[in-house]
């Protein structure tokens, strides 16, 4: 592998080691949640939620889309995706 492949894979992993931003990126996996429904599920205020979604945004992890008064958030590498079905294969082999 190349250092630039090296350096980027740490970032996009960096970015996504912290356990909220893990959790919402667990969320995120089967569909778009708005930032209200991801702060219900993390238990945390919505000025922690726009931070950590913030940092996933500028890796291109996600990306979101305003409705009216609010905004859905998805994932849009399809390697997450893949990452976190693998990370849930390997260390929650009893999930459902």
């Amino acid at each position: 592998m190349k250092d630039e492949q090296i350096d980027s894979m740490s970032k996009i992993l960096k970015s996504m080691s912290h356990p909220i931003r893990l959790k919402i990126l667990c969320l995120l996996q089967d569909d778009e949640l708005s930032v209200g429904d991801i702060r219900d599920q993390v238990e945390t205020t919505n000025a922690n939620v726009s931070q950590h979604l913030n940092i996933l945004r500028s890796q291109g992890i996600i990306d979101y889309r305003k409705d009216a008064n609010f905004i859905y958030n998805r994932i849009t590498d399809k390697r997450i995706l893949e990452l976190i079905q693998t990370m849930r294969n390997l260390f929650c082999p009893d999930f459902d």
